[in-house]
């Protein structure tokens, strides 16, 4: 789980700086994500948007979702279908998702070289990467070795 409370703290001053709007519901979306123990999916933020504003809607969270994404504060777990909070959105470049398929618990890395190896050989072939995201899926060690 991610501190939630700094988080905040930091989106705020970084939408502030980039002078983009942190409005109450992408605020809310972001500290509900921060505050799960493990990714969730957009249908469980409306689920729980929805019992605290009548009128959210699917629109609502996906919107919310990708002004958080834009902002490098919430990334997508492509595999999952799910979203967690970036616990260091300074980090603007790839990064790669250690995911544990047991317990749900999400660890992110930046592996410098990884992301230079891979921006070398897309050079090389003429292709010109927009996003990176590298998922990991595994156990975590208080997961062990526990069927799953």
């Amino acid at each position: 789980m991610t501190d939630s409370r700094n988080l905040l703290l930091q989106a705020e001053r970084q939408c502030q700086q980039r002078g983009a709007r942190f409005t109450p519901i992408r605020r809310r979306v972001l500290e509900m994500i921060a505050e799960a123990s493990g990714a969730l999916k957009a249908y469980d933020l409306l689920d729980r948007l929805a019992d605290e504003h009548a009128s959210a809607r699917p629109p609502t969270v996906y919107r919310a979702l990708e002004f958080l994404i834009d902002q490098g504060l919430v990334h997508r777990i492509e595999s999952l279908n799910a979203y967690v909070a970036c616990p260091c959105p300074e980090h603007s470049h790839g990064f790669q998702l250690l995911i544990c398929r047991l317990c749900g618990r999400v660890e992110e890395l930046h592996l410098e070289d990884v992301n230079a190896q891979l921006a070398d050989c897309a050079q090389q072939l003429g292709f010109r990467v927009e996003r990176q995201t590298i998922e990991l899926l595994g156990r975590c060690d208080a997961c062990g070795d526990t069927d799953g």
